[in-house]
């Protein structure tokens, strides 16, 4: 049943100015309209209103998995850690380790796998699979820098689900399902998004989506064609660079003098070529301490997760004794040529000849040319997407839109089965580990993006389907008595016809309950004030327009309806 909800006696605790610490249009609208309350840096409570707008976009999701054969679970935060030393994610930097009053090692768990794949070692047989479960689950990470509400947080709940099959084809089925349960999750929430290629991160498995809301505030930068048929992360994003404007080539390697440059922009500016020319070298220390020279195209940057990807492991730069010792030179004066050091060169180093540090300071070298006068260890895509960058797909143009990730969406494959023992017999009598893919989506971050996305500058404009409330009736009560009996008998008919109700009767000065409606953003607003009495009518006004009409009180709840099918 519907619920009347009386302002006089529901906490909502709205403030009139902006705070300090806010930046993002999302947090700094979830304070002022009382839908969250910050507990500590990165811990946030929902408040009662925050929490209806939450449930809303939970059951929407409980709904969606449900469609798809999800069962539904709940899993403990407290978790063992040898579930995780098993799959060799116990010492992340980002997990709450602990200790019981007996030493026990234990996990405040961020995400959910290993728990999950220590129940599926109970099944025995094919005959079991496949299966799909899920839960909305509380998870802890150790964020360094929580920031934006509740975009980035130390504590959030999150729907997880998990698939287990017999075998790759049961994994694309299961994934395939997964994504279009997604794409009607984040269209009745009302989100404009994308689903883009991404990297699997901490996750591990071999394939990976996200769903990505644009938005200004967004942290996560995605690549999008023009032409609508290429989405990708920026970390996975393939993409062709704007040609090289090279000089004249030569037989072999010339040095050049370069005394005081340090830059690729200063080495352009002296030799009179473009950046493009030139070729930038990072030297860095990898996870077994050897050093390798990571190259890219002089105009073109290092993506540093790519270059993760292509060692095999995180790294770092190596210290000035460490480039001396090796190159005979300091960085600046950087390059490939003669150097018992292993090379990683960007893709757009292939073809081409360019100018490139000599390992010695103040001298470069033109001409300096792949395979004739170096030889990687490979070539790989190591550069970040340009905007202007050819799509792969299409040749149309790329650009670069920020978003915030809303859910994700792993090919886990047999990399957490294996690791704990989760295995089952086929056919044939065959043990096989099961085929596991692991999909996300955080409501309360949803919610965030849904506000960053739906907003004016007087506050929250709510899609109809996750807004806490349906219908904020105001009674300007200074009226008298009569009047808010007339708001009553309206807002109970509403209620009475299938909506939600916040009746404002405050006693409040009518411009302090207009600013919190709006505030607030309950998509149909009606004003019960001094004239009603006269004409026994309302003002009937959704928050998405200014469009006001008088509406007789006793049609005022089949208005409601009318408007109510055509709002968004």
């Amino acid at each position: 049943m519907a619920q009347l909800l009386r302002g006089s006696q529901y906490f909502l605790p709205t403030l009139r100015e902006n705070p300090a610490e806010a930046e993002a249009p999302s947090h700094r609208l979830s304070l002022r309209a009382g839908l969250i309350r910050a507990v500590g840096s990165g811990l946030y409570t929902l408040m009662p209103a925050g929490l209806r707008a939450y449930r809303k976009i939970e059951n929407i999701i409980r709904e969606e998995m449900d469609a798809i054969g999800a069962q539904e679970l709940l899993m403990p935060l407290l978790t063992p850690a040898e579930l995780w030393q098993a799959t060799g994610r116990y010492d992340l930097p980002e997990l709450f380790r602990l200790a019981d009053r007996n030493d026990r090692p234990f996990v405040l768990a961020m995400t959910h796998e290993e728990t999950v794949t220590h129940h599926a070692r109970e099944i025995k047989s094919y005959r079991q699979l496949p299966q799909v479960w899920y839960h909305f689950g509380l998870k802890e990470r150790d964020e360094p820098r929580p920031r934006a509400g509740l975009l980035r947080v130390r504590e959030f709940i999150m729907k997880d689900s998990y698939t287990f099959d017999r075998d790759e084809a049961g994994l694309d089925a299961a994934y395939s399902a997964h994504a279009g349960a997604y794409r009607r999750i984040f269209e009745r929430c009302g989100l404009e998004f994308y689903e883009v290629e991404s990297d699997v991160g901490l996750m591990g498995g071999t394939g990976a989506h996200e769903y990505m809301a644009p938005c200004p505030s967004g942290e996560n930068d995605i690549v999008l064609c023009a032409n609508g048929d290429y989405a990708a992360s920026v970390e996975v994003a393939r993409s062709t660079p704007r040609r090289a404007t090279l000089p004249d080539t030569r037989t072999a390697p010339e040095e050049v003098a370069t005394p005081g440059v340090g830059t690729i922009e200063a080495l352009a500016s002296l030799l009179g070529i473009d950046p493009s020319a030139t070729s930038k070298a990072l030297p860095v220390v990898g996870a077994d301490d050897e050093l390798v020279l990571a190259l890219v195209r002089g105009d073109h940057r290092v993506h540093e997760l790519k270059l993760q990807n292509v060692l095999g492991g995180e790294f770092r730069p190596a210290t000035a004794d460490e480039i001396r010792t090796a190159f005979g030179a300091d960085g600046g004066s950087l390059g490939p040529v003669g150097i018992d050091v292993q090379i990683v060169a960007d893709e757009a180093l292939r073809e081409g000849q360019y100018v490139a540090g000599a390992n010695r300071n103040g001298v470069h070298l033109w001409g300096v040319e792949a395979g004739r006068d170096y030889q990687p260890a490979q070539f790989a895509d190591l550069r970040e997407t340009d905007a202007g960058d050819t799509c792969t797909q299409c040749g149309g143009s790329l650009r670069i839109e920020s978003a915030i990730e809303v859910g994700n969406i792993f090919k886990l494959g047999t990399r957490y089965s294996e690791a704990l023992g989760a295995s089952y017999l086929d056919e044939s009598g065959t043990e096989r580990p099961i085929v596991m893919g692991s999909y996300g989506i955080g409501p309360a971050r949803t919610m965030a993006a849904v506000i960053e996305q739906h907003h004016d500058d007087d506050g929250i404009v709510w899609p109809k389907a996750v807004a806490p409330v349906d219908v904020h009736v105001v009674v300007l009560g200074a009226a008298g008595q009569e009047v808010i009996d007339i708001g009553e008998r309206v807002a109970t008919d509403v209620r009475d016809a299938g909506f939600s109700v916040l009746l404002d009767d405050r006693d409040q000065r009518a411009g302090e309950k207009f600013a919190d409606a709006d505030m607030l953003g309950a998509p149909i607003r009606i004003t019960v004030g001094k004239k009603s009495l006269g004409d026994d009518a309302v003002d009937l006004k959704p928050r998405s327009s200014d469009e006001e009409s008088r509406v007789a009180v006793d049609t005022v709840s089949r208005e409601v309806a009318n408007l109510w099918r055509v709002l968004a």
